[in-house]
């Protein structure tokens, strides 16, 4: 039988690795001491010991997300590609831009709302904050700009954009808790935006909290702290008791100041649009930050596919400004529509210029849509072809509270395809639910889902009257998890194998307790610690089995690639002789035809 496929995290809990193979926790503990790692059932482990368990009950364990390349840290940051053609002598001296990062219900926002001596949490759903806020505060006379992006793994892509526009990201870590997946998520997206990592680490006055252990994790994700010689500072806080923060403030400066963060404040302003919405006194209101230059009341703007004259500036407490200068956050108001939160915002010379480059750019954006082959010729022929089993496809509406919120669930979402399912959002748009959506999903079988909005009662009347279940949530990942379920339920995976590679054993060694280890050289391909492994032996094939163990100069490694010798362990087998062929393989899914 073939391997089953199966999604692992970097560092996962025995209790939760035994459900996620449908096994008892006892059967994955004593797998565990098998293999020489004595653990109980709240024990972390890492992906490639979990990887190796999951292979001795028949699947094949895959990361949820692409690490990150090492060599990417070496390149410019996108603040400093900004300034790459500023005149030196024109840069000056701003405000950092610190970017709160972390797993979920590690205190980012409890830690951020200790440094602003506010309330954010009590008004978030669940605890969780669901859109990216901008705040501005001070510390010893100097300025500095937190952007507070989104706790859970939902909120990957403004995650993201908050590490871009940021110069220092601070890491939440629990004391408690340790590195979790969105932890290590965060990680990845700060080395992508090549910015500095300060941790803090949260939650460190609890008594079950232990901070070494964590320190330990953080340094296998390369975040060796200074105490250890390595250069990640690691600053021990409590947002619960205000501890620690006035060290945290003072390394970020002293980060700032190691880096030089500068702008060009005299030069027109360049920035990013974090959210849009539409204000039903004061027309469309986006949050922007301002990049480089200096933005000022009465500039013409432009942002995305929509233009305007800047009439108000506001900070986040609701004061009004004049200017915005450089790594400021400040409410824009005056824009004739709402732009999309990752638009561009910058300043251009006229009311015309402003016009004709938003125009071109609505144009550019339909010829784009007409020129590609549209995914649904008609809401009838869609259905004809689920119905034939030509495709399968997921078709939902979506309606959400705010603008922001569209991109980062479609995101989300979109990451669940795969090639025998896929998730078609055929129309998303800020708003209540109204008759329109509904009638929208009955003609083209979709769902319904709702982010923080309800029905209106036409709609409710008519989804009631044909049996269609609108789904409403005020969590982002329930909408992920439950649209993940409906999907595995329509998926009929077959499984073929998959040659990944060969290997000559040229020598062998009988050792006390283990066995006999082969002393191989990889003549193809590559071979990977989870493959099954073929024994040929003048052509025939005389066992087949499972990986015991891969090394490498006495190291355990997941893989050995083409011209590389390793020494490998085959479970239950101790007959492998010198001149021995071993080809390697998988079993991957595809695609029903």
């Amino acid at each position: 039988m073939g391997a089953k496929e199966i999604t692992i995290p970097e560092i996962i809990t025995v209790r939760d690795l035994s459900e996620l193979l449908g096994e008892t926790p006892i059967k994955i503990i004593k797998t565990l001491m098998d293999s020489g790692v004595i653990a109980n059932i709240n024990q972390q482990i890492d992906f490639d010991t979990a990887a190796i368990i999951a292979s001795e009950f028949g699947f094949e364990a895959t990361l949820p997300y692409p690490e990150v390349e090492p060599e990417q840290q070496t390149e410019l940051s996108a603040w400093q590609l900004l300034l790459a053609n500023e005149n030196p002598a024109d840069l000056h001296d701003r405000p950092p831009v610190v970017t709160i990062l972390g797993h979920v219900d590690h205190g980012k926002t409890s830690l951020l709302d200790a440094i602003r001596h506010t309330n954010v949490v009590g008004q978030e759903s669940g605890g969780i904050t669901q859109h990216i806020g901008a705040y501005q505060i001070k510390h010893g006379g100097r300025r500095i700009t937190f952007l507070d992006t989104p706790g859970h793994e939902a909120f990957t892509a403004m995650r993201a954009r908050g590490a871009y526009t940021t110069d220092i990201a601070v890491l939440v870590v629990a004391a408690d808790d340790g590195v979790q997946p969105q932890t290590i998520e965060a990680i990845n997206h700060a080395r992508a935006a090549h910015v500095p990592i300060i941790v803090a680490l949260n939650k460190v006055d609890r008594p079950n909290a232990r901070p070494d252990m964590v320190k330990q994790q953080l340094s296998d994700q390369g975040l060796t702290p200074e105490e250890w010689e390595g250069d990640t500072m690691v600053i021990p806080v409590s947002a619960k008791q205000k501890s620690g923060l006035e060290d945290l403030l003072e390394a970020i400066l002293l980060v700032a100041d190691d880096m030089g963060v500068k702008a060009n404040p005299g030069c027109p302003a360049i920035g990013t649009v974090l959210e849009g919405r539409l204000d039903k006194q004061r027309g469309p209101v986006v949050t922007a930050l301002i990049q480089n230059g200096t933005l000022r009341d009465g500039d013409v703007v432009v942002a995305g596919k929509t233009w305007g004259k800047v009439r108000a500036l506001e900070d986040e407490n609701g004061q009004r400004h004049r200017t915005a200068p450089p790594a400021t956050p400040m409410l824009v108001l005056g824009l004739h529509d709402v732009p999309s939160a990752g638009d561009r915002l910058e300043v251009v010379k006229s009311e015309h210029v402003a016009r004709a480059m938003a125009d071109k750019r609505q144009q550019e954006v339909r010829a784009s849509e007409s020129g590609q082959v549209p995914r649904i010729i008609s809401l009838d022929d869609i259905s004809a072809r689920i119905r034939e089993g030509q495709i399968k496809e997921l078709s939902v509406v979506l309606k959400t509270d705010v603008q922001g919120s569209i991109e980062p669930i479609i995101n989300s979402l979109q990451r669940l395809n795969n090639q025998e399912v896929k998730v078609n959002v055929i129309h998303a748009a800020a708003g209540n639910i109204n008759e329109s959506d509904i009638n929208l999903a009955l003609a083209s079988e979709a769902i319904v889902i709702g982010f923080r909005v309800t029905p209106d009662s036409a709609a409710r009347h008519v989804a009631d009257n044909a049996g269609l279940q609108i789904q409403l949530y005020d969590i982002i990942y329930e909408i992920v998890s439950d649209v993940e379920k409906a999907m595995k339920g329509m998926l009929a995976p077959v499984y073929a194998e998959q040659v990944i590679g060969e290997a000559s054993v040229r020598a062998t060694f009988d050792i006390s307790r283990i066995g006999r280890v082969a002393g191989c050289y990889i003549t193809n391909g590559s071979v990977r610690r989870n493959a099954q492994v073929r024994v040929l032996r003048n052509g025939a094939v005389i066992h087949t089995g499972p990986i015991d163990s891969l090394k490498r100069f006495e190291k355990d490694v997941r893989e050995v690639k083409q011209n590389f010798e390793c020494g490998i362990k085959l479970v239950d087998f101790d007959a492998v002789e010198s001149g021995d062929v071993l080809q390697f393989f998988v079993m991957e899914r595809v695609a029903v035809v």
